[in-house]
């Protein structure tokens, strides 16, 4: 399992991550800093990724679109970069369940 982080997370939770979600990244990190919700979307599902976001707009595009990409919505609202990464880290089994179930688009977190 592979994170995108949308333009409205911290680039450091890749390397926080790396041990539970390795090969994940960030969009600043691959030039999509400027790019679309769409163009995010589509990357993310060309290559395989998880799509995690706080905005509405990605939770809204994987109910009406489907998936791939998967999205995670973090609905936790603005925290410190620590926290998200410990709530990521303390959800994995359930991020796990839901990669694996082809049902599901999205994952929202709280």
């Amino acid at each position: 399992m592979k994170l995108l982080f949308d333009q409205n997370l911290s680039f450091k939770l890749c390397s926080h991550l790396a041990d539970v979600f390795p090969h994940s990244t960030q969009v600043r990190l691959i030039g999509l800093d400027q790019a679309s919700d769409r163009d995010v979307w589509e990357f993310a599902g060309l290559n395989g990724y998880i799509l995690v976001s706080q905005d509405a707009d990605m939770a809204e595009m994987a109910t009406y679109y489907g998936s791939p990409p998967k999205v995670i919505w973090l609905r936790m609202g603005n925290q410190p970069t620590a926290s998200i990464h410990q709530s990521l880290r303390r959800h994995r089994d359930v991020i796990e369940r839901f990669f694996l179930d082809d049902e599901l688009s999205c994952l929202e977190i709280f």
